[in-house]
């Protein structure tokens, strides 16, 4: 994880306004909202993540968003990328004390509760 990712991460924690570069966490009331270039590309409250993509589906979009996953959500979910296309990895149980994952496509505004 890159040191900008994990000092937004930090951010997000303490409910606490960062901006360092191109990324900005806001946070209003225990919601904090994620930009990168200005563009909204999540939305962290106590109970979900909301992913965005931006408008833009970059290198450093999923980074950020995995960056995210990474801190709020269950080990191995995350976004990536296949054939040119976004796809979200979402834990759904586990079997025989392995963790199971279904894969799905990428929307933004694709929810981790």
């Amino acid at each position: 994880m890159r040191k900008i990712e994990s000092q937004m991460n930090a951010a997000i924690q303490a409910n606490k306004n960062w901006s360092s570069g191109n990324t900005q966490v806001v946070t209003n009331m225990g919601v904090s909202t994620v930009y990168l270039h200005g563009n909204k590309i999540a939305l962290i409250d106590d109970t979900s993540l909301t992913l965005f993509d931006g408008g833009w589906q970059s290198t450093t979009t999923k980074s950020r968003l995995n960056a995210l996953c990474t801190e709020f959500c269950v080990v191995g979910e995350g976004v990536f990328q296949k054939d040119f296309a976004w796809y979200v990895r979402q834990f759904v149980g586990a079997v025989n004390g392995k963790n199971v994952y279904k894969t799905v496509d990428f929307c933004s505004g694709y929810v981790f509760a």
